[in-house]
């Protein structure tokens, strides 16, 4: 099986792939200053530039407290799960046990109406035009959405939830709608066609390999395990602590938890060729319509210096995650924060990944 052979190339590989030299001065620039401007209650940060690693941290871990945030500390990535999930998938396809081109119809007949003119690389590259079940979701300050906070969602009623509506648009490949609901339809065709759960498929092919000691699948667990920062949502005018919660609510369009050097590691690895072949790492960097920016569960932009980044950030409710490398991986940053909602921090989180990228 290619599997095999996918891990013991990245087991090979891994210890080339991530430096142990910290740097003490980032000759970057001050990157600590940086992420100090980051619009949140707490930030931290790993940047790397060839051999050099900087690590840092911002603000508080809770809030109440001067409790500082763990440079090493875990936090809910969201939306990058949707990198892992969808390199399980094109390793499949390497395998020969599934096809880009596949109908959704072909491994969940019956499931999507007009299924069979939908393919599995629509659903990966957001062109399904199928609706983003997160919006029929209650919301803050919905007093229904803080009832919901230990809730267990199954992917089959979330979908359901989903197609209770319209498509957004009627030919499928046509256009770009990001839809969570395209994801929560791979994870359960992975599930046909491996017998494993996307989770134990992202375990056994990413997290061990690489060994990503810091990245777990935490199901229906609602702690992060091991030192994190408290995250919070927005309630009654202040602040609610909404670190433990049912991640399967994000399922596989954003459960997992992670770290920043895990998740540098990660790109790394995919973006150096350790767990594609190139033909299908050159598929994840194609855009699903002309012009766009995401392909295959991978996203890319151009820093103010016009240096091309790929990778992918998430949001977690009450974190909010980004992590992008350059296409050779010499430089890589990752930032995760605990947002002080309403305020979005993606401004002031990408004044810090230019520094890191440009300087």
């Amino acid at each position: 099986m290619l599997v095999r052979g996918m891990v013991a190339l990245v087991t090979a590989a891994v210890a080339a792939m991530v430096p142990g030299v910290a740097m003490a001065s980032p000759s970057r620039g001050d990157l600590q200053k940086d992420l100090d401007g980051v619009a949140a209650i707490g930030a931290l940060a790993e940047v790397r530039n060839g051999a050099q690693v900087w690590r840092g941290s911002s603000g508080v871990a809770e809030l109440g407290t001067t409790h500082k945030v763990p440079v090493a500390g875990r936090f809910r990535a969201g939306s990058i799960t949707k990198t892992f999930v969808s390199t399980v998938v094109l390793q499949l396809v390497a395998e020969g046990r599934i096809r880009l081109d596949d109908s959704v119809e072909h491994w969940l007949p019956g499931v999507v109406p007009n299924g069979e003119n939908i393919t599995v690389r629509e659903l990966l590259n957001h062109t399904s035009g199928l609706y983003d079940y997160k919006n029929t979701l209650p919301m803050p300050p919905s007093e229904e959405f803080y009832a919901l906070q230990f809730r267990t969602w199954t992917a089959t009623e979330q979908i359901q939830r989903a197609l209770a509506n319209p498509p957004v648009f009627k030919k499928p490949g046509s256009q770009y709608d990001y839809s969570n609901t395209n994801y929560l339809l791979v994870g359960e065709i992975i599930k046909k066609v491996t017998g494993r759960t996307y989770a134990e498929e992202i375990e056994r092919r990413i997290i061990r390999p690489l060994g990503l000691h810091g990245t777990t699948m935490p199901g229906a667990s609602v702690r992060i395990p091991g030192p994190h920062p408290h995250g919070y949502v927005p309630k009654d005018g202040g602040q609610l602590d909404f670190t433990e919660m049912n991640p399967t609510l994000f399922g596989a369009g954003g459960d997992i938890i992670s770290t920043t050097h895990d998740l540098n590691r990660f790109f790394a690895a995919l973006l150096g060729g350790h767990l594609l072949p190139a033909r299908l790492l050159a598929e994840m960097k194609q855009a699903g319509t002309e012009h766009g920016t995401y392909g295959l569960g991978l996203s890319w932009h151009d820093t103010a210096c016009h240096v091309r980044v790929y990778g992918n950030d998430g949001d977690a409710l009450a974190y909010q995650a980004y992590s992008f490398s350059t296409a050779d991986t010499r430089r890589q940053a990752t930032v995760a924060v605990t947002p002080h909602l309403p305020t979005n921090p993606d401004a002031t989180v990408d004044t810090f990944l230019d520094k890191a990228f440009c300087s």
